[in-house]
């Protein structure tokens, strides 16, 4: 299953918490689509020190696919 979070129209922090707590609740073979306008460089820099893989692709409409799973 994959759970989505749109935080294109969040105001920081609220993003990076939603993600954290999503990722919380991860089901093993489960994913998270998060959906923003930036990349999250700190964001990336939690998921490496806890275990989490991620792509990153960029849409026409300036919107960046993060997928996340649990290595």
């Amino acid at each position: 299953m994959t759970t989505v979070i749109d935080g294109r129209e969040m105001q920081p922090p609220e993003p990076m918490e939603r993600t954290l707590e999503a990722l919380d609740a991860l089901a093993e073979g489960d994913d998270l689509l998060l959906l923003l306008y930036c990349q999250p460089h700190p964001l990336f820099n939690i998921l490496k020190q806890n275990g989490y893989a991620w792509s990153d692709e960029l849409r026409a409409d300036g919107t960046r696919e993060i997928r996340i799973h649990k290595l």
